[in-house]
């Protein structure tokens, strides 16, 4: 089958963890023997702010680290039409112009065979109401919502025909563990400023306890301001900016604990849907301690895979236990492994589309199902 993939980028994952899921997806679709091309927008601001910050070095990186996916980049010149003519499916990404989000469904609209699927991974439906029931989505034979509650909001305003809930999960080929390294620092911290939607929470369970532990610590990420680096200075961590996500497991593995801090948007407006970086840190091995939010939909085993922490004092309570138990640390370390690869993978997911793809009536995807459920 002929995959295309409409993304934000592929190539970059600057600010954009929603290029680490597809990523793993699309190399998935590969070793199944499909083919999975994804077109993303030359001047995107993921690209262009990884390009200005990294260089060319950043493109080539990708191609070193991922060399089996397929990047097409396109301008207003670009001949869609020509490129969805012979595609199976087309998956388009919620942050795709919406006149090209409508011109695709207009494409399907007027005959064109392919399944045309909209992916939705943020919480615009939620803050930014408006410009989601302003994309043209009728002519789409589904959606696709990075979470239940997301589900349901499409859902409630009538938003396209179908919509099914299709978490983010691990790319496991690249997200383990490795035991060979030896963890020589505290803890790792891995994830974005967020445009002040977590800056409260970062620096009362990441910053404050850290401080107050005097625990040696590095944080990852881009956007941060100034006032917030000289925080992360004062309290002992070292900032280091991007990393490569290719680079993140052995990061995780050099660290004896994580933290997951969920942007306040999720927590509060869409419960039960954690950052991929949860999904990745818990493949990897490393134990994590998570800042609140609702596992409504019971993705996971809460004191069993990680431990909640509901206030700074609990998130240093548990930051000082798990670093003083190593019985503990590797409990939490191989329980959490222990369901990603039962249930969080980018195999399972690729499942999902599959069974998704049917429902819609694909019929070839129903076949592979098929074929797949008499091979077991």
């Amino acid at each position: 089958m002929r995959f295309l993939f409409y993304t934000h980028s592929i190539v970059s994952d600057w600010n954009h963890g929603n290029a680490h899921f597809l990523r793993g997806i699309m190399r998935e679709l590969v070793a199944r023997g499909h083919q999975a091309i994804a077109l993303e927008p030359a001047d995107g601001w993921s690209r262009s702010n990884l390009l200005a910050e990294k260089g060319s070095f950043a493109i080539e990186r990708f191609r070193k680290d991922f060399p089996e996916l397929m990047p097409v980049t396109y301008d207003a010149a670009f001949d869609h039409e020509a490129w969805i003519s012979d595609a199976d499916v087309v998956i388009v990404h919620e942050w795709t112009e919406p006149d090209l989000v409508a011109r695709l469904g207009r494409a399907k609209a007027i005959g064109a065979r392919f399944t045309l699927l909209f992916h939705d991974t943020h919480h615009r439906a939620i803050s930014a109401t408006q410009a989601i029931s302003a994309l043209r989505l009728e002519h789409y034979d589904g959606v696709l919502a990075f979470g239940e509650a997301l589900r349901e909001s499409y859902l409630r305003a009538g938003w396209g025909k179908r919509v099914f809930t299709w978490h983010e999960a691990a790319d496991d080929h690249l997200f383990q563990p490795h035991p060979e390294i030896e963890r020589s620092a505290d803890l790792i911290w891995i994830g974005n400023w967020g445009d002040d939607e977590r800056s409260t929470e970062i620096r009362e369970f990441l910053v404050d306890p850290v401080h107050e532990l005097g625990l040696s610590g590095t944080v990852h990420g881009v956007r941060y301001p100034r006032e917030a680096l000289a925080d992360l200075a004062a309290a002992g961590l070292r900032y280091e900016g991007w990393i490569a996500n290719a680079d993140v497991p052995k990061a995780f593995a050099a660290n004896r604990i994580t933290v997951h801090i969920p942007r306040r948007p999720y927590r509060e407006s869409l419960p039960g849907i954690p950052t991929i970086r949860m999904f990745e840190a818990l493949a990897c091995g490393i134990p994590l301690v998570s800042a609140p939010w609702s596992d409504v939909e019971r993705l996971f085993r809460p004191g069993t895979d990680f431990l909640f922490a509901n206030t700074g004092f609990e998130m240093r309570h548990h930051l000082r236990a798990v670093l003083r138990d190593a019985d503990l640390a590797a409990s939490l370390a191989r329980s959490g492994l222990e369901t990603i690869r039962s249930r969080h993978t980018c195999r399972h997911r690729a499942d999902e589309l599959f069974g998704v793809l049917a429902e819609c009536g694909h019929r070839q995807a129903a076949d592979t199902i098929l074929a797949k459920e008499a091979a077991e």
